[in-house]
């Protein structure tokens, strides 16, 4: 999918765990390691919204188009 995620080099700049970082976005850890992955096929406005609150980011500082990016095989 040529949309990257880059969520944990946010999350590694401001040095928060996986666990701190949900916590803060009100998601459980392992919807956020499915959005760090890049598996989730849909993102709330909202949990950007908190995602952006939570690491003082803008929404461009977490996701990039790249169109030669691999896809990932669906199903």
């Amino acid at each position: 999918m040529p949309i990257v995620v880059d969520i944990d080099v946010m999350q590694a700049k401001r040095k928060l765990s996986v666990a701190a970082l949900a916590d803060l976005v009100g998601i459980t850890p392992a919807n956020l390691a499915v959005l760090k992955n890049g598996r989730a096929k849909a993102v709330r406005f909202a949990t950007l919204e908190a995602l952006c609150d939570a690491l003082d980011c803008q929404p461009g500082d977490l996701l990039r188009w790249e169109p030669d990016a691999p896809s990932r095989p669906v199903g």
